[in-house]
């Protein structure tokens, strides 16, 4: 870990999806920046590997599915004094599944995309908003992605459920701000991460031909907006869904 600012010394940081891509970058920059992090995630040598590699005391990590209930209630029961209040949620935890079009995917397929990207994504927030609230200030983001806004073939399933959490995101947005809690998400465009990795060739081809900068993002990139969207220098943005695309979707 390198020494960094401290701008969010004594905030207590929950990730979801915190062991690999984006959610680790984010959970390696909110340790730097000076935060406690609660780092989740399915996988629990995952984990460890995080705590390796981020060696701090400051690092707490749990086992957390965000489709079962029962398991985020015992991911949240228990935790130490230091991480009780949480001040700050990046619901990164998200699932993609294989190509398909509409009328072809399977029915099953469609309900595990909502099950895990919108309504794990809802398990979480419901949770720690109630505290959020008591304290009046709270720092919330969502990732959802850039086709959810420009579409793409053989999506749908997983369009559908990254266009919720940008409905979900305005929404909550307009419910807590005069509680001092903003709630924004992310849009990222294609970046290289294991979820990418698995892509055809062509896919990739045809992605990188229609992005302007012409290249990849990288997880890195993405957690440094994140990083902006939950500092006090973003205190004035709510329910904005932020582009980090190279230039694929220009809103």
């Amino acid at each position: 870990m390198t020494a960094g600012a401290s701008w969010a010394q004594g905030r207590v940081a929950f990730i979801t999806g915190a062991t690999s891509g984006i959610g680790r970058a984010l959970a390696i920059g909110l340790l730097d920046a000076g935060a406690h992090v609660l780092a989740t995630g399915r996988r629990s040598e995952r984990l460890r590997q995080l705590e390796d590699e981020a060696k701090s005391d400051r690092l707490l990590t749990r086992v957390l599915d965000v489709q079962s209930m029962p398991s985020l209630q015992a991911c949240l029961d228990g935790l130490p004094k230091t991480f009780a209040a949480i001040d700050i949620l990046v619901n990164n935890a998200g699932l993609a599944l294989g190509l398909s079009k509409a009328h072809e995917a399977i029915l099953e397929d469609w309900e595990t995309m909502i099950e895990t990207n919108v309504l794990g994504l809802t398990r979480v927030t419901r949770a720690v908003l109630p505290g959020m609230v008591r304290q009046r200030y709270g720092r919330i983001v969502s990732i959802a992605s850039v086709v959810a806004q420009a579409g793409n073939v053989g999506q749908a399933n997983y369009i559908s459920s990254k266009a919720g959490i940008i409905g979900l995101t305005k929404g909550v947005a307009a419910e807590v701000a005069r509680r001092n809690i903003t709630v924004n998400a992310v849009a990222p465009g294609f970046i290289a991460t294991p979820m990418t990795e698995n892509l055809p060739p062509e896919i990739k081809e045809k992605m990188l031909s229609i992005i302007p900068i012409g290249r990849m993002g990288t997880d890195a990139e993405i957690a440094t907006g994140v990083r902006f969207l939950v500092s006090e220098e973003a205190r004035y943005i709510t329910g904005h869904v932020l582009n980090i695309n190279g230039g694929m979707f220009m809103a």
